[in-house]
């Protein structure tokens, strides 16, 4: 159970790490479906700490469960934003722009919103292998949400 619980904590903080990594070292801009990968994880990290502070029993193992549901969410996700990158289908968004937009004037926002790079959701930004990031991210969330709960119904 500990493990599967440890498991559950660390795969989606160390993807975090990986994402925000990319983004504040490496320069990458995520696009919008680069950010919807992110909340389950950040939902998975908050449900795995809880789970740390229950006590042995049937609780603990729900909320453990319920991270790893969160860490595949993220995943499938992350194959839907790989098919895109790969053009196997589809977006589901348009491209998003990030600009500054707080303490300045109207017309300044305009022009930061018009100078702001796009970042387009069908591109994908880094590859490794011919794998992006969103399929890293596909291939490790599933994985570890399948290993979580393997490891959980082992428990039992």
């Amino acid at each position: 159970m500990r493990t599967a619980n440890l498991i559950a904590l660390l795969l989606p903080l160390a993807l975090l790490a990986g994402a925000w990594g990319s983004q504040l070292i490496g320069g990458l801009i995520p696009c919008e479906m680069c950010h919807w990968q992110r909340l389950p994880h950040y939902a998975a990290v908050v449900i795995a700490v809880l789970a740390l502070m229950v006590r042995r029993g049937g609780g603990r193992a729900a909320l453990v469960a319920v991270a790893a549901v969160c860490i595949g969410v993220s995943g499938v996700i992350g194959v839907m934003h790989a098919g895109v990158e790969y053009h196997w289908w589809q977006g589901f968004t348009a491209c998003t722009a990030n600009a500054p937009l707080g303490g300045i004037s109207a017309a300044d926002r305009l022009d930061a919103l018009l100078k702001a790079p796009v970042v387009r959701c069908d591109r994908a930004q880094w590859s490794l292998f011919g794998v992006s990031m969103a399929g890293y991210n596909a291939i490790l969330s599933l994985g570890g949400a399948a290993l979580i709960l393997w490891l959980l119904r082992r428990v039992r």
